[in-house]
């Protein structure tokens, strides 16, 4: 039962409406089957299989809101929610920012959904698995990764006549490999909405590649570098990236009350302004074949990425460009924040896409007469918010370029960086490709600063 048919939904939420004695209501129910597969050392270590089934019911009076959940369907624990949300939304203070909910809105013709991984099972995660763990071991390596598939869906409606749903797919990858010495570390990434897409073994065989590369890593001075940053160094962890955290603060109210890099001193945004390189250009659509995305998305309206926010208010997700030829285009606004300025209420991001170039890595490394190559960056945290200042690591494979070879294994390094100013640092982009659920391309950045050498491998 965790994963409902348009239909079935409509059917529970119509049936939760009709129970309202509140101005308004809406419900909004989601479930889905969640899988994973952990492995350390070589050996699974854990796995499993979850299903879940929740709904939510928001009841208002005025400007009074309460929030009920449940997990039980039959009429009666339907009902019992329904009139405890209305009991919450009594008792609860007015809220001034409150604004009436949406009726019938229009949606993209979108399915982020693919049936080959909604029927993973765990005999098709062992063999995944084993894929992965089998060549390091041939190799007398040890590998530690993650494999977590998802099938779900969000059905949500409301008594002004809102009614929209959505299921979905997804499937990420993760692998790291590490010599017996413990002196050489590799690591790759993939994530895919089909799983029939996703080869664990060629993933694998980077990792190793780079494991194998690495053991013999020599110190280099910290100081500004040009630099290679393939895509899991902009994007592998949505939650702490240097460009996630960009795009997460596109947000117009952060901005115009002066708590953001867009923030322009003496009031107002920089909103129309060039802040990047002329090759910087940032947009979303839902509909894009391979990042599809939800139809609908909305919610706080507080910054951060659309796919990740807890909750939707409806609104249909567009194609919106956020950075065009180094300009930024658009902002995303919550829809009380757009009532108060008069716009348009555009919703965060549900997926992003960044425009490239034609050149592979390959092509970039030979292009490259003295850089570093950074396969990925680790704990990224926040230094200055309102320039995007972030400090971290290096990690599982960082080299030195020079005249166009890698010639050996660096250390790794702690950084201190803005993305603003490396997106205006570009010396190259190559060729786009799918970083936790958004498109992005590796980039050649000239003086990127290290600020000091990591013991890490």
């Amino acid at each position: 039962m965790a994963i409902l048919t348009k239909d079935e939904a409509k059917k529970i939420i119509d049936k939760v409406l009709s129970y309202s004695k509140a101005d308004e209501m809406s419900a909004n129910l989601s479930g889905g089957r969640l899988g994973n597969i952990r492995y350390a050392r070589s050996a699974v270590s854990t796995s499993g299989e979850s299903t879940n089934l929740s709904l939510a019911v928001t009841a208002v009076f005025g400007k009074r809101t309460g929030t009920a959940t449940v997990n039980e369907f039959d009429d009666a624990s339907l009902e019992k929610t329904v009139r405890r949300a209305e009991e919450v939304a009594r008792l609860a203070p007015e809220n001034p920012e409150y604004v009436p909910m949406l009726g019938p809105q229009t949606y993209l013709a979108v399915e982020p959904y693919a049936e080959s991984t909604a029927k993973m099972n765990p005999d098709f995660r062992a063999q995944a698995t084993f894929d992965s763990i089998d060549p390091c071991r041939k190799k007398n390596l040890s590998a530690a990764g993650y494999m977590e598939d998802s099938t779900r869906f969000t059905a949500i409606g409301n008594t002004k006549g809102l009614s929209a749903y959505n299921r979905e797919t997804s499937v990420e990858f993760s692998v790291t490999v590490r010599t017996a010495d413990g002196l050489g570390s590799g690591y790759a990434t993939r994530d895919v909405t089909d799983v029939s897409k996703l080869n664990t073994k060629d993933a694998t065989e980077i990792a190793i590649q780079k494991a194998l590369a690495s053991t013999t890593a020599r110190a280099l001075e910290p100081g500004k570098y040009t630099v290679i940053l393939e895509p899991a160094a902009l994007l592998a962890n949505v939650d702490a990236s240097l460009l996630a955290a960009m795009m997460g603060s596109l947000d117009a109210r952060s901005a115009e009350e002066g708590r953001s890099f867009l923030s322009k001193k003496g009031g107002g945004t920089r909103l129309g302004e060039k802040l990047f390189d002329e090759r910087v250009t940032i947009y979303s659509d839902p509909t894009n074949p391979e990042v599809p995305a939800s139809p609908f998305g909305g919610g706080g309206g507080g910054g951060g990425q659309g796919r990740f926010n807890g909750g939707s208010d409806g609104r249909p997700q567009e194609k919106v460009t956020w950075i065009e030829k180094g300009v930024v285009k658009n902002l995303s606004y919550s829809r009380y924040w757009a009532e108060k300025k008069g716009v348009k209420a555009i919703p965060p991001p549900a997926n992003f896409i960044m425009e490239g170039g034609t050149q592979s890595l390959a092509d970039m490394i030979k292009s490259t007469e003295k850089g570093i190559l950074v396969t990925r960056f680790w704990y990224i945290r926040p230094v200055d918010p309102q320039t995007l200042l972030y400090t971290g690591l290096t990690r599982d494979g960082t080299f030195y370029i020079e005249n166009g070879q890698i010639k050996f294994p660096v250390k790794n390094f702690r950084f201190n960086e803005s993305p603003i100013i490396m997106l205006n640092n570009i010396e190259a982009l190559g060729k786009p490709v799918r970083m936790g659920g958004n498109l992005v391309p590796p980039l050649k950045i000239r003086d990127f600063t290290f600020t000091s050498l990591s013991d890490a491998v």
